[in-house]
């Protein structure tokens, strides 16, 4: 049991660290839990500026529902790192509902949220609380924009498209390969789930640059499972990618040659077989972002029978914008209700322009440049 209000589950990683940053900077008391307590420690110490400053103590804890509900009694807000999340999140979900504490992730696997969505959802509903996977930049902040562009009406389909710079993280290739190996990406056509074809990778046309970028479904991201339950929306379609054509040429190899390696292995097997193949690719932690080189942008066309909008978000340091969407989650969590509880993406539990005025006040993003059709 804590008396600290959040638990940071994950918190050694390079994402949990983040947040425990944008939670001392909002004075938020937190516990920065994981399984190695020197691991912990180290990370605290080493990689959270003023981490001196902020009222927080270190758990140890083992990754089963009954360890981690005595972990999470006493808190109001679990912020959950701890991936793959299709694989890791169910106990940390059943753990957080059986302490009563609002629940928060960063994941992008689509089969989690769908998961979430009818599995988890309507428990945490009927229990008063939050149940919000997904909060990071590749997902929310292009929900901003999506958000921003349906505040047009008669708008019905959404055109989503998410680019950062940097590479991925250890634990995002890791999930990368298990997730791409376990199931489908979806998108969303008259409000059903549709496969994603096998397309390999697509062309976008990116604002604000002459070269085209290359994208992925990127297991179909979180989009299509927010809005199947929005009436405002029957079509969702989310792609994305990083900057870096060299990298973005490489990944379908490296997941196809992974996938076909492991293909008849038993699951655990398989797991650690991915697992050693994503520490190949990424065995160690990326530098800090530079915002001159970790740039990200969200584009969203919308719209309808008789009308358009397009709105930009361009915007730097994807990790950082995650870290610091999770820990305003909490912040808000701990002062007023939600704006729904159950399953809700971050926008539909916070507010996209709350979240916009978050990200823009910390300089993480620029004014979203709408451009609307009647």
């Amino acid at each position: 049991m804590t008396t600290k209000p959040v638990v940071v589950y994950g918190a050694s990683g390079y994402t949990g660290r983040l947040v425990c940053e944008y939670l001392r900077q909002y004075h938020v008391p937190f516990v920065a839990a994981g399984r190695d307590e020197t691991k912990l420690k180290a990370s605290m110490d080493s990689h959270v500026p003023g981490i001196e400053t902020a009222d927080y103590e270190i758990a140890a804890v083992d990754h089963d529902v009954d360890a981690l509900t005595e972990l999470f009694t006493g808190a109001s807000v679990v912020l959950n790192t701890v991936g793959p999340f299709s694989e890791l999140g169910p106990v940390a979900v059943e753990a957080a509902l059986a302490a009563g504490a609002h629940y928060t992730d960063t994941t992008g696997e689509q089969d989690w949220l769908i998961t979430c969505d009818e599995k988890y959802g309507p428990r945490f509903a009927e229990a008063g609380l939050v149940l919000a996977p997904g909060i990071a930049q590749m997902y929310t902040t292009s929900e901003i924009a999506a958000q921003l562009c349906l505040e047009q009406p008669g708008l019905d389909s959404l055109d989503i498209a998410v680019f950062w710079g940097g590479s991925p993280t250890i634990a995002s290739t890791r999930t990368i390969l298990v997730n791409a190996a376990t199931s489908k990406a979806h998108y969303l056509e008259g409000n059903q789930y549709v496969e994603f074809p096998e397309q390999g990778l697509v062309p976008l046309v990116v604002p604000g640059q002459h070269e085209l970028a290359l994208s992925l479904p990127w297991g179909g991201m979180s989009h299509p499972v927010w809005f199947k339950r929005d009436p405002r929306v029957a079509n969702c379609k989310a792609q994305g990618g990083v900057f870096n054509a060299a990298l973005m040429n490489g990944v379908p190899q490296i997941v196809a040659a992974a996938l076909e390696a492991t293909k008849d292995m038993a699951p655990d097997e398989r797991n650690a077989a991915l697992t050693e193949t994503a520490r190949q690719v990424m065995n160690e932690m990326p530098p800090r972002e530079n915002p001159r080189v970790n740039k990200t942008l969200d584009s969203v066309h919308a719209s309808g029978p008789l009308g358009r909008a397009h709105c930009v978000i361009h915007g730097n340091s994807n990790y950082q914008q995650t870290g610091l969407l999770q820990a305003y989650a909490a912040y808000s969590l701990l002062q007023t209700p939600p704006k729904r509880v159950g399953f809700a993406s971050g926008c539909q539990a916070f507010g996209h322009r709350e979240l916009l005025g978050v990200l823009r006040s910390f300089g993480l993003v620029s004014e979203p440049q709408l451009t609307v059709q009647h």
